[in-house]
């Protein structure tokens, strides 16, 4: 559908921390409407009435849905005060979650703004996680590769990195190693105990058109057998094969997202540790 024939609106983001519980919410609600446009107004760490007055004014001259988290009750009484005066829809995405959660718990809530992102032993954990990782990208190994959480392998392209980058950032330890015909394997890999092992893969049309638009990035337009279809088949079969010879369960990213593929390897990792 054309953008010209989707509804254009406001659409303001109201936290009192990151913003980043509510921009997810809000995105993937919109996305259940094709034919409808946001225009987002963010607002983030919004704790005091000077800010919260600047965010009144913005949705004043520009009136939209108002979604938002914010644990401050006078500020938050404010904002829907202000909504109502618009005739505006002001909705809380946590509330239904948290008064179910407080009633099944029988207890109330801290009213901590930003609560998720308290330096604890969990936030440290997922920063070790990512330096891992960024350490481990791309073949690189120290010889510790069997102090990874999930090891990704599989042939380039196949969106290993921002794979294990998104596993990171839930606190999993996460190396990847490309699979390239003729090329020898970490020694390292091949005797690691402690990680799940996962091979991504995808179609070789798909793979050869990701490539040749990194190749068109890099203002390369040379036909190389890194976009040979019968050298990128070859290629793909060869990784498949090498994940089956060894028993690493493998993943087909063809018509996945980012967010996808890391669920479904989640998914292998927690069937995993159910078993050790």
């Amino acid at each position: 559908m054309s953008m010209t024939a989707r509804r254009v609106f406001h659409l303001h983001l109201v936290s009192d921390a990151t913003g980043e519980t509510l921009n997810a919410v809000a995105r993937a609600a919109c996305a259940q409407y094709e034919d409808a446009q946001p225009i987002e107004h963010v607002y983030a760490l919004v704790r005091g009435p000077k800010q919260l007055e600047r965010v009144l004014t913005e949705i004043e001259a520009a009136p939209g849905m108002v979604m938002f988290t914010m644990v401050n009750v006078e500020l938050r009484q404010r904002l829907e005060a202000r909504c109502l005066e618009l005739q505006t829809p002001c909705i809380s995405v946590l509330d239904p979650v948290m008064v179910a959660l407080g009633t099944y718990l029988g207890k109330e809530s801290s009213h901590k703004p930003g609560s998720q992102h308290t330096m604890n032993a969990e936030y440290f954990g997922r920063i070790e996680a990512l330096n891992y990782t960024m350490a481990h990208d791309d073949g690189q190994s120290a010889g510790d590769l069997d102090q990874a959480d999930i090891i990704l392998v599989g042939v380039s392209r196949t969106s290993k990195t921002p794979t294990c980058i998104y596993l990171a950032n839930r606190g999993i330890k996460a190396a990847n190693i490309p699979i390239v015909p003729g090329v020898v394997l970490p020694p390292d890999l091949e005797t690691a105990k402690h990680p799940l092992i996962v091979g991504l893969t995808t179609s070789p049309d798909r793979l050869i058109a990701i490539r040749k638009n990194r190749l068109l990035s890099l203002h390369e337009n040379t036909e190389t057998s890194y976009v040979n279809h019968d050298a990128v088949d070859e290629e793909v079969a060869f990784a498949r094969r090498l994940c089956a010879r060894h028993g690493w369960p493998v993943i087909d990213v063809t018509r996945r997202s980012i967010e996808e593929t890391a669920a479904a390897v989640l998914n292998l990792y927690n069937e995993r540790q159910k078993v050790i």
